[in-house]
């Protein structure tokens, strides 16, 4: 199956955290991923679409999105954005021994769209992290790492209310997360992330409704889900080909899922 898309790397080789400013000379790209990290966009200003995995978010500042590693976005932007973006490194998160920030972390990547109430601080946060960072460095200062914390909770404090507002998320639902985004192939089973985890399915499927309201089975349906999407519209694979790499035994079974799920069988998203 070929997965010819465009890889862009903006992180500066291996730096492990860098932010700049949004381009306000962004206004079109075509769809592409980022390899090995993923990137908060934060902007106070700008009007038009961002898509995400296919799906469309309207650029409603002030707005955070979230791009996850090898996630597939483009900007249809009718209006200069203005803003922030911040590039992190696994490296870096996975570094952390500070488990209320990875837990912040966590909790905003599992967001595409962030809606933010308007906050004089946070726009002041995201200064102070562009003084601290801005050259890039392998080396986080320390009052960097203290305003990346406190900003990540203060943006968690002003997401606007509604379904998809911020929560708390613990460590079992966090790894499980992190498996299911660790480019590994994907298992349509709970028990096999369990036994990779060293629990039991009854203790994964505790923590992803304590941490998102939702089971363990419903969360690797939405990801199983989102991954078909992206297959569909961004790779030339088969339906046959995208069946067997989501591992479904035989295809005909991944189309009825597919249709159960969306309405429409896969090859007329496709079209579509």
């Amino acid at each position: 199956m070929s997965t010819e898309l465009p890889v862009k790397d903006k992180s500066g080789g291996r730096t492990v955290i860098k932010i700049s400013p949004f381009k306000s000379a962004i206004r079109h790209t075509d769809p592409h991923r980022h390899n090995g990290y993923f990137e908060l966009i934060y902007l106070t200003a700008g009007e038009g679409v961002h898509v995400i995995d296919g799906r469309r978010y309207s650029v409603q500042p002030p707005v955070l999105f979230v791009i996850r590693r090898d996630q597939v976005h483009c900007w249809e932007l009718s209006a200069p954005g203005h803003g922030y973006v911040l590039i992190v490194r696994r490296e870096f998160v996975d570094g952390l021994t500070d488990g209320r920030l990875r837990s912040m972390f966590a909790s905003i990547s599992a967001h595409n769209c962030l809606l933010l109430e308007p906050s004089a601080t946070v726009d002041r946060l995201w200064e102070v992290l562009l003084d601290e960072l801005g050259p890039a460095k392998d080396e986080v200062p320390e009052l960097s790492e203290w305003a990346l914390k406190t900003l990540l909770g203060k943006m968690i404090e002003v997401a606007a209310p509604g379904p998809k507002q911020m929560r708390e998320t613990g460590g079992l639902y966090d790894s499980f997360m992190h498996l299911l985004g660790d480019g590994h192939a994907i298992k349509r089973t709970v028990s096999h992330y369990a036994n990779l985890l060293h629990t039991t399915p009854q203790n994964l499927n505790n923590a992803c409704r304590k941490a998102a309201d939702r089971s363990a089975t419903e969360v690797l349906g939405e990801f199983l889900m989102v991954e078909a999407r992206r297959l569909l519209l961004y790779t030339n694979g088969t339906v046959a080909e995208i069946s067997f790499a989501l591992d479904f035994k035989d295809p005909s079974h991944f189309v009825k899922y597919f249709k159960r799920a969306t309405g429409r069988t896969p090859q007329a998203f496709r079209k579509e």
